[in-house]
């Protein structure tokens, strides 16, 4: 029922984002996650008593993505090192190969060139706080996985991006 936390303590961007007509709750979620039934999963779960709650439906919905759900979501991605232009959020989540060398953004392209060839889809990875080496060391990495062992790895990176992406929506008022 209730949790130690009272439903009057709802941070007021959750709380919001409860009573938001299901439209506009819809292009909130598509703005963080491009996967449509993982928006569906979460609009669907409203409303959440706690932020806890929130990402307990997110993680719950990422696992149940189909193939073709994780590639909608990916679709919604840039390449690491190519951040989508005006974008404040995939520039912020990028940031590690803002000050890069030329000779690591050149490597990262290529890398990510073979990757996308390999595996059909952006190399995804939750770039939150790493390096531009970082991100090269596991895409090298990675690279070798079998497309199965891939996927996997995807469906992680994209449940910690997506926590991340959820965070101001529940602590912030987006009205104000």
């Amino acid at each position: 029922m209730t949790s130690s936390t009272s439903s009057t303590t709802t941070p007021g961007g959750l709380a919001r984002f409860n009573t938001l007509e299901e439209p506009a709750a819809r292009a909130a979620l598509h703005e963080l996650c491009a996967s449509t039934a993982w928006a569906h999963t979460l609009l669907t779960g409203r409303p959440y008593a706690t932020g806890d709650d929130l990402f307990a439906q997110s993680d719950a919905a990422m696992a149940d993505l189909t193939d073709a759900d994780l590639a909608e979501a990916m679709a919604g991605h840039p390449p690491i090192g190519r951040p989508k232009p005006g974008d404040p959020t995939s520039s912020r989540e990028q940031r590690g190969m803002a000050g890069a060398s030329d000779e690591l953004k050149e490597e990262m392209l290529e890398l990510n060139l073979e990757y996308q060839e390999r595996f059909g889809h952006v190399f995804l990875i939750c770039a939150t706080g790493l390096t531009g080496e970082q991100m090269r060391d596991a895409l090298k990495e990675r690279i070798g996985n079998t497309p199965a062992q891939e996927r996997e790895i995807v469906r992680t990176e994209l449940g910690r991006i997506n926590r991340i992406r959820l965070a101001p929506l529940v602590e912030e008022d987006a009205s104000a």
